[in-house]
C-alpha cells in the first residue's frame, strides 16, 4: 500500500449563500487545486459528500453535477452519504484508492445548502438520518438524541450544564479567530446558561447552527507529495459503525463507534492519543464534544466535562480541540463538515493558522460523527 498525502486545501466562508452546493464546492475545490499547484485536468477521481441536496435543492446525482460545475465532467465521480460524516467517508475511500495505486491525484470534499429552507424543514431533513419507522414517527430529532446522551452522561459521570457551556464559550472564542467561520464573535458563560432550552438539558447555545458551505482537499500519492514542501501525510483513516436505533444502544454516555474508529486509526498510525497535538472533532452539540474527547482517549471516561471547564481543550491547553471554532461556531454544512475538519488540521500542521495556531503542532486528528452516533470516521495526519 502506498502512502498518501494532502497537498491542497480549500474552504468557503460558512453561512448563508445564494449559490448551489455544487457551486460552493467548486469554489473550495478551485482554491484547493491552486493551493496544490495543480490544474483541474490533473484530477483522476472525485469523491464528494452531500446529504440533503434532494430535499433542499431538488437535486440528486450531485457528484457529477459538482464535477461538471468544476469543469471536469469526465472524471469518475462518486457521491457519499453518511449523514454528517459524508465527506470524511469520501476521504477515507480516496485514501484507499491512492494507497491501492489506482489514482495519483484524487479530489475529495463536499458541500451543502440548507439555509434556503426554513428551520423546521431543515430540522426534519436532518432527522432523516435517524430511523424512519421507530424514531422519526415519534418526533425524535437530533437535539432530542443528544439531550438523551447528555442526560445519560450527567447521570453516570456528574457532568454539568455549566461544563457543557464551557465548550460553547471556548469554540466561539476560537471561531472569532477564523475568518471562514459563520459566527465570529465570543460569547460568555452567562449567555450560554441563560439561553432558551431546545431539548432539556441542551440550550440554544449548546447547539451548532444550520450552515451552507463547501470544502475540498487534494489527496496525492507519495511520489507527487515528495515534490511539495507543504505535504501533510495521512497516517491513518478508519471507520466504525454502531446500532442505528437509539433503543438498541447499551450505554448512551459513550459512543462505541468513536472508540473503535479511534483504536483502528491509532493502530494504523502506530500512535496513541498522547501523541496528538491538535484535534478537530464533531461538536454538533456541546455534549458531543465532551463525549468525543473521552472516546478518542484524550481524557478518561467521565472527565471530558472537567477538561472543558479547566481549559485543557482551549488554545494553549493540553490538547487544543476545534481551533476552527468547530461545528458550534464555524458552522455545520453537513456534506462538507468532514472535509472542512481536514482543512483545519492540515492548515494547523503547516503552521498557517495565524492567530489560532497551535504552536509546534506535528500530529493532528479529525473525528466526524454521522447521524445518531451510528457512523464515525477518525483520521490522523502528520508532517515530516
Amino acid at each position: 500500500m502506498r502512502r498518501a498525502a494532502v497537498i491542497g486545501v480549500g474552504v468557503t466562508k460558512f453561512g448563508k449563500h445564494d449559490r448551489t452546493s455544487a457551486e460552493l464546492f467548486a469554489e473550495a475545490a478551485r482554491d484547493a487545486l491552486a493551493d496544490a499547484e495543480l490544474p483541474p485536468s490533473a484530477v483522476q477521481a472525485l469523491y464528494y459528500g452531500n446529504v440533503v441536496g434532494g430535499e433542499t435543492e431538488k437535486q440528486l446525482h450531485t457528484g457529477p453535477q459538482a464535477a461538471s460545475v468544476l469543469g471536469i465532467p469526465t472524471v469518475p465521480t462518486t457521491r457519499f452519504e453518511a449523514a454528517c460524516a459524508s465527506s470524511h467517508a469520501a476521504f477515507r475511500h480516496a485514501v484507499m484508492e491512492v494507497a491501492a495505486g489506482l489514482s495519483d491525484v484524487v479530489l475529495v470534499g463536499g458541500a451543502e445548502r440548507v439555509l434556503n429552507v426554513s428551520t423546521a424543514e431543515a430540522t426534519e431533513y436532518f432527522a432523516y438520518a435517524s430511523d424512519a419507522v421507530w424514531e422519526q414517527s415519534v418526533g425524535l430529532t437530533f437535539p432530542g438524541v443528544f439531550a438523551l446522551i447528555a442526560r445519560a452522561h450527567m447521570t453516570k459521570h456528574g457532568t454539568t450544564e455549566e461544563q457543557m457551556a464551557h465548550v460553547a464559550v471556548k469554540n466561539h472564542r476560537h471561531g472569532a479567530l477564523n475568518p471562514k467561520a459563520q459566527f465570529q464573535k465570543e460569547i460568555t458563560l452567562e449567555e450560554v446558561l441563560a439561553s432558551a432550552y431546545v431539548a432539556d438539558p441542551l440550550k440554544l447555545y449548546d447547539c451548532c447552527p444550520f450552515t451552507d458551505g463547501g470544502a475540498a482537499v487534494v489527496l496525492v500519492s507519495e511520489e507527487i507529495a515528495r515534490r511539495r514542501r507543504r505535504a501533510i501525510w495521512v497516517l491513518g483513516s478508519a471507520a466504525a459503525s454502531d446500532s442505528m436505533l437509539m433503543h438498541d444502544k447499551r450505554d448512551l454516555a459513550r459512543v462505541p463507534a468513536t472508540e473503535r474508529a479511534a483504536a483502528a486509526a491509532y493502530r494504523q498510525a502506530g500512535l496513541g492519543p498522547e501523541n496528538v497535538d491538535v484535534v478537530e472533532l464533531h461538536d454538533c452539540f456541546t455534549i458531543a464534544e465532551i463525549v468525543a474527547t473521552e472516546g478518542l482517549g484524550l481524557f478518561e471516561p467521565g472527565s471530558g466535562g472537567i477538561a472543558a471547564e479547566k481549559g485543557w481543550t482551549s488554545l494553549g491547553g493540553k490538547v487544543p480541540v476545534n481551533t476552527s471554532g468547530g461545528l458550534k461556531a464555524k458552522g455545520h454544512p453537513i456534506g462538507a463538515t468532514g472535509a472542512a475538519q481536514i482543512v483545519e488540521v492540515v492548515t494547523q500542521l503547516r503552521g498557517e493558522a495565524g492567530p489560532r495556531q497551535v504552536e509546534g503542532a506535528r500530529i493532528g486528528l479529525t473525528h466526524t460523527l454521522g447521524g445518531n452516533t451510528a457512523t464515525v470516521l477518525v483520521s490522523l495526519f502528520g508532517r515530516d
